[in-house]
This record gives structure tokens, sequence and C-alpha cells, in this order.
């Protein structure tokens, strides 16, 4: 018995609700989405320290794990100010000095009376010593 000229939005007799349809399926939408605003914002420090070293990876990983469980932001602010600070890369030089360390090591010193006795005998026989190669003996550069 309701008139004929009722607004879109009220339901009509027959029971369905066109506009609650509509809102629910946007709410749905809206809550997905503004769920995956919030994950990639979250996500952010960790998108940002995966192109730095492991190290620091893991740390702003572990701290966004953390702001994420407790709800404490302060946690989700160090990881992102630890992302954007780039920290000097220490292990390589270190590396490459125990590198040379051991190269240094490995090489055989030759003793100061098989040297006396081996140069003697050469100089008798006319021969030159022979040359030494080998890490120990590399020509040396100069750092100035």
């Amino acid at each position: 018995m309701a008139p004929h000229h009722l607004p879109f939005y009220l339901a009509p007799g027959s029971g369905v609700d066109t506009l609650m349809v509509v809102m629910g399926i946007f709410l749905i939408g809206t809550v997905f989405w503004v769920g995956t605003l919030y994950w990639k914002l979250h996500s952010l420090p960790e998108r940002m320290a995966h192109k730095s070293q492991k190290l620091q990876f893991e740390f702003v990983a572990v701290l966004g794990l953390i702001s994420l469980f407790t709800h404490m932001h302060v946690f989700w602010v160090a990881g992102l100010l630890l992302a954007l600070i780039d920290l000097p890369d220490f292990g390589t030089p270190l590396r490459s000095i125990a590198g040379s360390v051991e190269k240094i090591a490995d090489a055989t010193p030759v003793e100061a009376g098989d040297a006396l006795a081996d140069s003697s005998s050469d100089r008798e026989a006319g021969l030159s010593p022979p040359a030494q190669s080998g890490p120990a003996k590399e020509k040396e550069r100069s750092h100035v």
C-alpha cells in the first residue's frame, strides 16, 4: 500500500534493499583497501632496508614485527630511521685485511743458516741467487 513515488533508497515491498547491498559491497571493498594501505605503510621500512646490508635489514624487520604485535609505534619509527641511515661497511675492509694477513702468514720464511749456505755455494759456482717469488716477496705498493 506504499505510494508509487517512493525514493530509490527505500526498500520496496519485495524485501531486497538495493542500497544496503551496494553499501555492504562498498564497505567490504573499503576495508580491504585500507588494510592493504596499512600493510604497505607498515612494511615501508623493510622495503627501504631491503637494498642495504643483511644485518641492517634484519634489525629493521625485527623492529617492524615488534611494532606490529605490541602496537607501540616507537619501534616502527626506529625501524624507519634505521632504514633511512646508511651504515658504513666495516666488513669488507676487515675481510681484505684478514685475507692479506693470511697470505703473509702462509709465506714460508727462509731460515738464515739455509740462506747463507745457498748464497755462498751459488757465488762459488758463479750463479746468481734465484729470484724468490710468492706473497712475501711481491713488489710492495706505496700508500703515499
